[in-house]
């Protein structure tokens, strides 16, 4: 798979039609999209199906729910859930581990001051929830995103064994829908402290890093 960016200056019709040409010479399989606007995947499908959309989608970030998503589903697109815990936030970072000096995430809108102090009471709330269910926060987090579709797939990213394993076992987790409305009312999308990135990257989120048309 080839993931193509959306970015301003980029027709997305003619970046597709470039990578359609690899396609049917065999030089790649699949076209993906990554942070791509509702009309970009729309334009960009009509030339060639994108297999799937790799998008930030955790309980801390749910705005691909609205539009995305359901445009998704629309024209069969898988969703890869990146971030998906919050990045690290609810693996325990900056609450029950501190963040290492050199990590950009002290920059990052919701690791920060006040913004930091309420996304703890967050956490705590999903840990609780996490003690009902026997198993750790980041395994409730990622057993909340398994439970939103089979075409929704989570990559959270470790460099560590004991947390891979303890990701794994996110798939032992079953959910009923009561579940998932009781872990959304803990963790509600408006209460979440700070932005999901820093102002200097927000140009470049789907909501805004739409491609000029043809």
């Amino acid at each position: 798979m080839v993931e193509i960016q959306a970015k301003k200056y980029n027709e997305v019709e003619d970046t597709t039609g470039e990578l359609k040409k690899l396609v049917v010479e065999g030089k790649i399989k699949y076209i993906g999209l990554s942070e791509a606007s509702v009309d970009t995947i729309r334009r960009a499908h009509a030339v060639h199906p994108i297999i799937d959309l790799q998008m930030e989608y955790s309980l801390l970030t749910r705005d691909i729910e609205v539009e995305i998503i359901p445009l998704c589903r629309e024209l069969g697109i898988g969703i890869v859930a990146y971030s998906p815990l919050g990045h690290g936030f609810f693996g325990g970072k900056a609450v029950v581990e501190s963040l290492p000096n050199e990590s950009m995430l002290a920059m990052h809108p919701r690791f920060m001051g006040e913004n930091l102090e309420k996304n703890k009471l967050l956490y705590a709330r999903l840990s609780n929830l996490a003690a009902k269910h026997a198993c750790t926060p980041p395994q409730l987090a990622l057993a909340w995103l398994l439970h939103q579709g089979d075409d929704v797939i989570p990559i959270p990213g470790t460099t560590q064994v004991k947390n891979l394993d303890n990701n794994i076992g996110s798939l032992e987790v079953k959910l009923t829908q009561e579940d998932l409305k009781e872990i959304c009312d803990a963790v509600p999308i408006n209460e979440v402290g700070g932005e999901r990135c820093p102002a200097t990257l927000s140009k470049y989120t789907w909501k805004v890093a739409n491609t000029p048309s043809k």
